[in-house]
């Protein structure tokens, strides 16, 4: 099937089902097309069930309802579905809104109401493959049915998958259990030499105040096998601690000019901010190196960060990419960072492409959002990190490369082996970045505190670098808290319109930019655009690096505390303060976000720019140009080669993951929906480096959420347990 034809199809099993048709399907389906028709469930997950109704029509109705769910789950980032959670009325599975509680106890009068009953209904369909425990590998063996769309688990607690995700959660089990499994042989006293070269010694007065130091004992641990997790909040040198152990691989290997090290993230701006990092926590240890290694021309060799669709080849119209298990990826050390923003599939695609002898380092904050695809890889791998679980082993191996005593509180008793794994999971646990009252709060949220997160809040000084707007304070309804929201971001996207206006001249037909230029100064003509120094350059730089200090951040799209609502009031409030210009779709000034890969035009799903005026063309007049900035690399695209982009003055948290700025305003909106959880506000919290404020539209919304973890049903730690 051609991909045009595939989308056909696609197209053909979400659009609503002709009256003629749905009235031939049974009543199952019937309702449950009907519910797609309220908007209760997507086209999708009623086009599934009714998809496979067509491959076996024997098949029992609940079947059918069971299939919903579990597309409707794999919609919110789930990978499975539990069978113990169709067992009542599935308001809460399906996240239904509280006028569909008649229906849907209507519909589950009908089906089984207990596990037991619920598995033979699944078992017995052809459509359902059957995988049984072994309790070695990847904890389970081989579905019975090969060919089954579905696959039922059998292990800890039944669990309902689509066969693709089964697959890939098995893969990535595999891998893990692979490169943790089998230790590599380390010179310890030479790991113990260069360790010494790149940390204080143990106890020594300018170390963390923390005990041991995690940050020696990750890049210790990474050299033993093919695989480390560091994990940690911002602030907790997770990249520090990266360029520390590049350079002691550089200083190990035999010849260090012939390791190939490949950087990358989820995204473009996370990829870039990571090269830049370790470039520059590198370019501080080059000077103490002198004479033993060449670590400045050894960094140069690693090349720029990349985007994981980008390191792995993205296949045109496929999920496949051009590095697979037959095409590996010609690499040898491969450093990830944002982990957490890895789905199960992109993660398995990953650990696929891997050659066997590569060492893989993950870095990310467990304690964040989930990727917004299937998943929470990083969750599942790092669910008991904050432990430590270490054996007697790995303690007797940390001594002896970094003098660092494992604490009682991280050792496992004496005898015990502990997962493999957790050997080689570390959790960063001191923060050099929040101090303050971010720092506070942040971390009074991730610990779940609500009392403490209220108090914080109370505290708060105006015009400190933790402020709160809330519907709660005096005189403040809805409508009063917008527009004070209106003069917050006029204030703080003021700098990066004016840095914007100060270079563009737009009364002057050959009108040009110029770094630092006075009003009515020029830029050289296009034909001096190869000049050394670069000025229109330097002035889209400026601009964008000012557009990087301030940032609605918003938990939901819709409603006036969503990102749609607030783009257009911010857009409005510039115009009128007389800072924007906003003449059509395309105009100069405008933040955008790209929606989709676009590796024609070298952009990614998740990148942020701003449109600006391009270079002056041979007819005198500038066109307009979309320009991001990832680290030191500046890119520019013509905006009429852009279909997928969105204004970007307020954006998600979800997308915001992998950028910091300057100051961080956090948008709560009036009412409580599921995705106002812990995970989000730390998410959002974290982003601000100096200054955060948080705008609640609710009474109290903040504390509330901080009481509303999430989770995502996953069979992955189970299965990674099982196979230790």
């Amino acid at each position: 099937m051609s991909a045009a034809q595939a989308m056909q199809a696609t197209q053909a099993a979400t659009a609503p089902l002709t009256l003629l048709h749905r009235a031939s399907l049974p009543t199952v389906l019937q309702t449950l097309h009907a519910w797609a028709d309220k908007g209760w469930l997507r086209r999708l997950d009623s086009a599934l069930a009714n998809h496979l109704f067509a491959l076996d029509p024997t098949s029992s109705p609940a079947l059918w309802v069971a299939v919903a769910c579990l597309s409707h789950l794999e919609g919110r980032g789930h990978t499975c579905l539990p069978v113990t959670l169709l067992c009542a009325p599935g308001t809460d599975t399906l996240s239904l809104p509280p006028e569909a509680a008649t229906d849907v106890a209507a519909l589950w009068a009908s089906l089984p109401t207990d596990v037991t009953a619920w598995q033979q209904v699944l078992a017995s369909s052809r459509l359902v493959g059957i995988a049984t425990a072994t309790g070695a590998g990847t904890g389970e063996g081989e579905p019975d049915d090969h060919l089954a769309p579905l696959v039922l688990s059998m292990g800890a607690q039944p669990l309902l998958y689509l066969r693709r995700y089964w697959h890939d959660e098995g893969d990535v089990v595999r891998h893990i259990h692979r490169r943790v499994g089998s230790p590599r042989r380390v010179d310890e006293a030479a790991a113990a030499h260069w360790l010494g070269q790149f940390f204080a010694p143990a106890g020594a007065a300018t170390a963390p105040p923390q005990t041991p130091d995690w940050q020696q004992c990750a890049c210790a641990l990474a050299l033993r096998a093919g695989l480390t997790v560091i994990t940690g909040g911002p602030g907790t040198g997770k990249t520090y601690t990266a360029a520390r152990l590049l350079a002691v691989l550089f200083a190990l290997s035999p010849q260090p000019q012939q390791l190939r090290v490949a950087l990358a993230a989820p995204t473009g701006k996370a990829a870039a901010r990571l090269r830049q990092s370790l470039a520059q926590s590198l370019a501080v240890l080059a000077p103490s190196l002198a004479g033993q290694l060449d670590l400045v021309a050894l960094t140069q060799r690693i090349g720029p960060a990349r985007t994981l669709h980008a390191l792995l080849g993205v296949r045109p119209d496929s999920r496949r990419f051009v590095h697979n298990a037959r095409n590996p990826l010609d690499v040898d050390v491969l450093v990830v960072d944002e982990a957490s923003m890895i789905n199960l599939e992109m993660m398995a695609a990953l650990m696929r492409a891997l050659p066997a002898h590569a060492q893989l380092v993950l870095l990310g904050d467990k304690d964040q959002l989930s990727s917004v695809e299937a998943g929470a890889v990083l969750g599942d791998v790092c669910r008991h990190a904050h432990g430590g679980h270490y054996n007697a082993d790995t303690a007797r191996y940390l001594q002896s490369t970094t003098g660092q005593t494992m604490p009682p509180a991280f050792a496992l008793p004496a005898g015990q082996t502990g997962a493999p794994l957790a050997q080689q999971t570390v959790m960063l646990r001191h923060s050099h970045r929040f101090a303050g009252a971010i720092g506070q709060l942040a971390l009074a949220v991730n610990a779940g505190q609500a009392a403490k997160v209220a108090a914080l809040l109370h505290q708060a000084p105006a015009g400190g670098d933790l402020m709160r707007l809330s519907v709660t304070q005096p005189r403040r309804d809805e409508a009063a808290l917008l527009a004070q929201l209106d003069d917050l971001a006029v204030a703080g996207y003021a700098p990066c319109l004016r840095a914007m206006a100060e270079g563009y001249m737009p009364d002057s037909p050959d009108a040009t930019v110029a770094a630092g230029a006075a009003p009515g100064q020029k830029r050289p003509t296009s034909g001096e655009a190869d000049e050394p120094l670069d000025l229109y350059g330097q002035w889209v730089r400026r601009v964008l690096t000012a557009f990087e200090g301030f940032r609605l951040l918003c938990a939901v799209h819709q409603g006036p505390f969503g990102t749609q609502g607030l783009n257009q009031r911010v857009q409005a409030a510039l115009a009128k303060a007389g800072l924007l210009q906003p003449r059509g779709e395309w105009f100069a000034g405008r933040p955008i976000m790209v929606t989709r890969n676009d590796a024609g035009l070298g952009v990614s799903n998740g990148d942020v720019g701003i449109v600006l005026p391009g270079r002056a063309g041979a007819d005198g007049s500038p066109g307009l140009k979309a320009c991001f900035l990832e680290g030191d690399t500046l890119r520019t695209v013509p905006v009429g080669r852009l279909a997928h982009v969105e204004t970007a003055f307020a954006m998600t948290v979800h997308k915001s993951q992998g950028s910091e700025f300057g100051h961080a305003v956090l948008v709560l909106p009036p009412h409580a929906t599921a995705m106002l959880t812990r995970e989000l506000v730390y998410t959002g919290i974290t982003r601000a480096r100096q200054k955060l404020t948080l705008v609640e539209g609710a009474p109290d919304a903040l504390v509330n959420a901080v009481q509303r973890q999430a989770s995502r049903h996953s069979g992955l730690a189970w299965r990674l347990n099982a196979g230790s």
